[in-house]
């Protein structure tokens, strides 16, 4: 783990934020042909109801991401009380130093202490290296019935959840 990295609390459209999103779409768009189509509202991630990291390195350099959001059962297939993972990234310079490990308990430490019960996310089948991050964390798969998302009815989609 990198110990000069620092995790700080920032707003989705904070300039370092659209960024890294900007840099996350090209890699999608890499990945899958396309960038993430799903709708957010940097106001979605302002605490109590979410939140938003960034992770800088010693040199002050935006290196990572994550963020969640409170959802409900009100559609898409959530639950009331879910937090959805939304945004993890680290840029490809800052991989593997642990870094997406230590926003994603970040996020979970936050979505427990405002009161949320479970962490939901939905990530893609050409993201090898997220499905082993979250499997690796706790995360369990969702049968395709039980989808949620954006992308619940993409075929490459895998949704996994995680009991806080």
């Amino acid at each position: 783990m990198n110990l000069g990295t620092t995790l700080v609390i920032a707003r989705f459209d904070h300039p370092d934020a659209v960024k890294l999103n900007d840099i996350v779409q090209a890699e999608y768009v890499e990945r899958y042909g396309d960038g993430d189509a799903t709708p957010l509202d940097p106001a979605m991630f302002d605490p109590p109801h979410g939140l938003y990291l960034m992770a800088y390195d010693a040199a002050g350099r935006p290196v990572a991401t994550g963020g969640w959001r409170a959802r409900s059962a009100a559609g898409e297939g959530y639950a009331d009380g879910d937090a959805e993972v939304k945004r993890m990234f680290v840029v490809r310079e800052a991989r593997g130093q642990g870094l997406a490990r230590r926003v994603l308990a970040r996020l979970e430490e936050t979505a427990r202490a405002a009161g949320r019960v479970r962490m939901v996310l939905e990530t893609g089948l050409m993201q090898p290296e997220a499905i082993a991050l979250y499997e690796s964390s706790g995360y369990l798969p969702v049968p395709d019935g039980g989808k949620f998302g954006h992308y619940r009815h993409a075929a490459n989609s895998r949704c996994f959840t995680k009991l806080l």
